[in-house]
């Protein structure tokens, strides 16, 4: 499993600003554009790069948060 594994991601529809909105809470605010599908690709890629950043810094990553089914029994 890749450390970017344990993080949710996901893609949305943002009414207010007519785009499609990438999200991945615990790890950066969130990108947009036109197509949903290429975008959770480059979500994907941009959340690989910040952990990237983050080991090559010696810095601890991020406490994976964001569990929505986490709390379902």
């Amino acid at each position: 499993m890749k450390a970017s594994d344990q993080y949710h991601k996901w893609v949305e529809w943002s009414d207010e600003d007519h785009i499609y909105i990438g999200k991945c809470s615990d790890v950066i605010t969130g990108i947009h554009g036109d197509d949903p599908v290429r975008l959770c690709s480059e979500l994907c890629d941009v959340v690989d790069e910040v952990i990237y950043h983050f080991v090559s810094e010696r810095r601890p990553l991020p406490r994976p948060l964001i569990r929505p089914m986490q709390e379902v029994q």
